[in-house]
């Protein structure tokens, strides 16, 4: 097999995908962490070209997440759909742990969650139509997965939770276990199994189970090597659901990447209409803050064994023009917000509130995910400061500790590192354009009057905003650092355009 390369199907800050199709349909969902509202969905005809439709959680009765700490919340979701209902299951660490969601239209309303017992992370669901559906969980191909839903069939059969957790932290170990799950009463009943710790002894990090009827069995897919540059993927077959499980020949059946594209892994198997298959799984393009992104693979089989053949894919890069008529689904906030901050119709308007970014808390901040290695970003914002401390720009964040905040205050501009003053330069009171060109970790800032001819600042190198969990985002910020304020910044839009590789870096 040959490496990855090219771009993501999903660029940007999309970890951890899982998909199931329904009909012609595909519909998929990410990891988002403490990022509120929560579970973006997306829809797809044919696994290239996604487009948002919304998320799972996106109401604060359903998702609480305050004082959540960097690259915690939610982790790991699984997508299924079985007998006209879509089933989704996550785990909102250091909080309550797994739940599940329902909804008859992916795009929503989703229910509250349905808390599910049992320790762990990485949960998946597996709807198996046993042997009466030929083999194929409802199609009866006798090599597939239902109607093409991941183990999603129609009808009776059983369904089945499971998930890894955490044996020995410190060396990495793990396990894989399972329990029945009844999808109308939305809870897992019956003995648990424990399914797999692993391709061999030394094996860390097992996680992301999914499971699969082929070949007349049943076939697990996790990850292995934990989500970094040893990520790999690894498979195991068995006779009945519930095991023993035997690794397949070969493991990793996706060994570790070595390049372009790196961190490979937590892959979820699907199958098209015309009877072939397909992965989506997450991988990192090296030399920028975009963190782990969704690739697509095609799957071959040799005996019984799933082949991963890279989909090389060059993404559109289209520019994004914001004049916040309406906030669109690609906007997210820290945390889940205590109350609605902001207005849109003419620009965007961010009250101020004491809350500032870098505590865990709920700031005035609206982001939305870097999806280029290379891109130049700007903004108009009108706003003049009414007390000491009152600030409000443009951000480049990857969560609490680790971000870039370029604001107007009342002394002028100011470019900050968390409360480190990188540079600073006094303008005239009235609107300003604030901008950054950003190349890989090199990050220029840039200030301009309106019509005006853009002036750089000064450029940072910033190898700190290097994500764990998560990815860099670029946002519009506002603050009255403590104090009340009845204030509000005015953003009159956002702008994120891609340079021409064949000419020289624009301004932003």
């Amino acid at each position: 097999m040959t490496g990855f390369s090219g771009d993501p199907v999903l660029p940007g800050f999309r970890p951890d995908p899982s998909v199931c199709r329904v009909g012609a349909d595909y519909y998929l969902v990410t990891s988002s962490f403490e990022w509120f509202p929560g579970l973006p969905v997306f829809h797809s005809r044919d696994l290239v070209n996604w487009r948002r439709i919304g998320s799972a959680l996106d109401r604060p009765s359903q998702l609480g997440l305050d004082g959540c700490e960097p690259s915690r919340g939610l982790f790991a979701p699984t997508i299924r759909h079985h007998d006209g209902v879509f089933h989704l299951v996550c785990t909102l660490m250091d909080g309550p742990g797994h739940f599940v969601v329902t909804a008859t239209d992916p795009a929503g309303p989703w229910s509250e969650p349905h808390w599910l017992e049992g320790k762990g992370f990485d949960p998946s669901l597996f709807f198996d139509e046993g042997p009466d559906a030929g083999d194929g969980n409802g199609d009866g191909d006798g090599d597939g997965d239902g109607d093409g839903e991941n183990g999603n069939g129609r009808g009776g059969g059983r369904a089945w939770f499971t998930a890894a957790r955490v044996v020995d932290e410190a060396a990495g170990r793990t396990e894989i276990w399972m329990r029945e799950y009844l999808p109308r009463e939305r809870r897992l009943t019956g003995p648990e199994h424990i399914l797999w710790s692993g391709s061999h002894a030394g094996a860390r990090w097992s996680e992301a189970p999914h499971l699969y009827r082929t070949g007349g069995g049943y076939l697990l897919v996790t990850a292995e090597g934990g989500t970094d540059v040893d990520h790999s993927v690894v498979a195991a077959r068995a006779d009945r659901v519930t095991g023993p499980y035997e690794g397949v020949p070969g493991n990793p059946v996706l060994p570790p990447a070595t390049g372009p594209v790196t961190c490979t892994g937590h892959a979820d198997l699907v199958r098209t209409p015309d009877g072939d298959w397909r992965a989506v799984l997450l991988g990192v393009r090296p030399g920028s803050a975009l963190g782990r992104e969704t690739f697509l693979s095609r799957i071959g089989w040799d005996a019984g064994r799933p082949v991963f053949s890279p989909v090389v894919h060059t993404g559109p890069r289209r520019p994004v023009h914001e004049d916040f008529a309406t906030l669109s689904a690609d906007w997210s906030c820290l945390r889940t917000p205590p109350e609605r901050f902001w207005t849109t119709g003419d620009g965007l308007r961010l009250r101020l509130r004491p809350e500032r970014l870098g505590e865990r808390a709920t700031p005035s901040l609206l982001a939305r995910p870097q999806e280029q290695p290379d891109c130049d970003v700007s903004t108009e914002l009108r706003f003049t400061p009414a007390a000491p401390g009152e600030e409000a720009g443009l951000a480049v964040v990857v969560d609490d500790d680790a971000h870039l905040l370029f604001l107007r205050t009342a002394e002028g501009l100011s470019l900050r590192r968390g409360a480190e003053v990188l540079a600073d330069v006094p303008v005239a009171p009235g609107p300003v354009r604030l901008g950054v060109r950003i190349r890989g970790f090199g990050h220029t800032f840039a200030h301009a009057v309106p019509e005006g001819t853009w002036q750089d600042l000064t450029t940072v190198e910033a190898t700190f905003l290097t994500p764990l969990f998560t990815s860099v985002q670029l946002g519009l910020y506002a603050t009255s650092n403590g104090r009340p304020s009845t204030n509000r910044a005015h953003f009159t839009g956002f702008d994120i355009t891609y340079p021409n590789p064949q000419e020289p870096p624009g301004r932003p």
